[in-house]
């Protein structure tokens, strides 16, 4: 779908890409580029990393939906690229919680002058931003790295820094009429880096000395979330291509896009303000179209509090592949992007199921449905979440609930144990090293967190009933007061029996035992399953749950 795109797809009804809302926002940033009149040789891509506290998996979503915009541009026809820019030059305004409190002293410095308190890399921003470029990695998201701080060193935002500063006083006017926000109106939009005490905040630039490229300042005190930082009383200059400093965030966006020529980039709902501001300064004082947007909402814990480096609740691209595959984060963020989201690691069994839902619908072993859009739409979310990379076949499914059951009672020699049962129970039939990665990751959320509140149900007279007898049954035979011939035959024997007493259908009994059990529809024979697990602790989950 290459040459001119200004017509929608969906005036013609051609399903656009792989049908998702990444490749419509794909369809959508190049029609814009075509209406501007703008090369689309090669569209870049950008992310910004925030390297101040524990990176998380919202700050991953970030990088993973742009460069999933990056991929929706290639399919479509047109070379494309994603930078990766962490902003260590960003000062520490707080310390994280569970960090050591010998950050305190480097309050207001740019992370990348602080130590690293861990020792493992050159500076506390490179250790911060090195946790999120790992997860990227593990995800399989290929990115170009850029840093602040050798970004400012460099003098690569010389031009836009000038612009910016000789034009400072329209800059900070527009900023107040805009956010209510009127310090630019009396000091520029820029940071030097103090020379004295390598503070950033503290050091308020007052002029732009435009025939010698460089900031007068003075290093006074500055306030920060409630807090009192001192200022040294130093004065000086900083020159704006070689000296550190940084813009500020109102005018920084704007300057990084007309320099990398960045043509998308999405933003969380908390800097809306920002962009606006920098959506001006890129049209009206640089001259350069600013890039298509996506606005995302942020990640909430499952307490409903937005998950951030400075409160301590993240929930990391690391923590979440102890428990669950690269596939299932990216599902996770390719599901959508519009919409609050609440996220923990109770998600990992439901995604991981989900991913498999999603390869038998992709390789047409699902129930086929007459809803041709949605099809196509899961089948499109499950190439973005192999990274339009699918394998060739289906991978072998085995219920990640079913699997963390299982380890909960077999905790030593755990794999062949569980592999031994899967085969039993006809769920498998060989071993892989696919299916011992997936008894591991189970057996590590099995080990953590046990098992999984069943999803809840409806259950009508009839259905109760019938679980009831179950639950008796199951105590009957657990207790040792079943006949001879009890055991896995006799539990699956009785199921029949209580379901035909009871008048429904075996189908919908076993399926009710399951969602209680697995949280699915299905699952292995009843009978050994349930041997395995134990009638009692069985007998107990379903008196519960009714």
């Amino acid at each position: 779908m290459t040459g001119n795109m200004t017509k929608a797809a969906s005036d013609t009804g051609q399903m656009i890409g792989h049908g998702t809302w990444i490749d419509k926002l794909a369809y959508d940033l190049v029609c814009r580029e075509q209406s501007l009149g703008r090369s689309t040789k090669i569209l870049t891509v950008e992310s910004g990393l925030g390297a101040s506290g524990i990176p998380h998996i919202g700050s991953l979503g970030d990088a993973a939906r742009a460069y999933g915009v990056k991929l929706a541009l290639e399919n479509l026809g047109y070379d494309s690229k994603l930078i990766a820019y962490s902003d260590d030059l960003d000062g520490l305004r707080k310390v994280p919680a569970g960090l050591p409190d010998s950050l305190q002293e480097h309050l207001a410095k740019p992370v990348s002058l602080i130590p690293d308190p861990y020792g493992c890399h050159d500076s506390y921003g490179m250790h911060m931003s090195g946790i999120l470029l790992d997860g990227l990695d593990r995800v399989g998201i290929k990115y170009e790295f850029r840093r602040a701080a050798e970004t400012y060193r460099q003098g690569l935002l010389k031009e836009q820094i000038h612009t910016i500063l000789a034009r400072s006083d329209e800059i900070g006017a527009k900023i107040a009429e805009f956010v209510g926000q009127e310090k630019y109106q009396s000091r520029l939009p820029y940071f030097p880096v103090c020379a004295s005490c390598d503070r950033l905040y503290t050091a308020k630039a007052t002029e732009y000395l435009e025939s010698e490229g460089k900031v007068a300042y003075e290093c006074e005190d500055a306030q920060m979330g409630g807090l009192t930082v001192a200022g040294c009383g130093h004065r000086g200059t900083a020159d704006i291509a070689g000296s550190l400093g940084k813009l500020a965030w109102k005018v920084e966006f704007a300057a990084r896009w007309a320099a990398f020529d960045v043509r998308f980039e999405a933003y969380g709902k908390d800097i809306m303000d920002s962009v606006m501001v920098n959506d001006w300064v890129s049209d009206e004082i640089l001259g350069f179209a600013h890039p298509h947007h996506v606005k995302y909402e942020m990640f909430l814990d499952k307490g409903g509090k937005k998950i951030s480096k400075s409160a301590g609740n993240v929930l990391t691209a690391q923590r979440w592949l102890q428990f669950g595959s690269p596939q299932s984060i990216l599902l996770l963020l390719y599901k959508r992007i519009t919409g609050a989201r609440e996220l923990g690691l109770e998600d990992v069994p439901l995604l991981m199921d989900e991913f498999n839902e999603l390869e038998d619908i992709y390789f047409d072993k699902a129930k086929k449905t007459d809803n041709e859009a949605r099809l196509a739409r899961s089948k499109g979310l499950y190439m973005y979440a192999n990274l339009l990379d699918p394998p060739e076949g289906p991978s072998v499914h085995v219920s990640y609930m079913l699997l963390v059951e299982l380890a909960k009672i077999f905790t030593k020699d755990r794999t062949r144990q569980i592999v031994r049962r899967l085969l039993e129970y006809g769920t498998i039939k060989a071993t892989s090293p696919d299916v011992e990665l997936l008894v591991e990751l189970a057996g590590r959320y099995a080990d953590e967190f046990g098992r999984r509140e069943a999803v809840r149900i409806e259950l009508d007279a009839g259905s109760r009933q019938a679980l009831h007898d179950v639950a008796v049954m199951l105590r009957s035979i657990g207790g040792g007061e079943a006949e001879e011939g009890g055991g896995a035959d006799r539990i699956q024997r009785g199921i029949y029996d209580i379901a035909r007493s009871n008048g429904i259908s075996t189908k919908i009994l076993f399926v009710l035992m399951y969602k209680i059990i697995l949280g699915t529809t299905g699952g292995p024979r009843m009978g050994p399953f349930v041997a395995d697990i134990g009638e009692e602790n069985v007998a107990q989950m379903i008196l519960e749950h009714i």
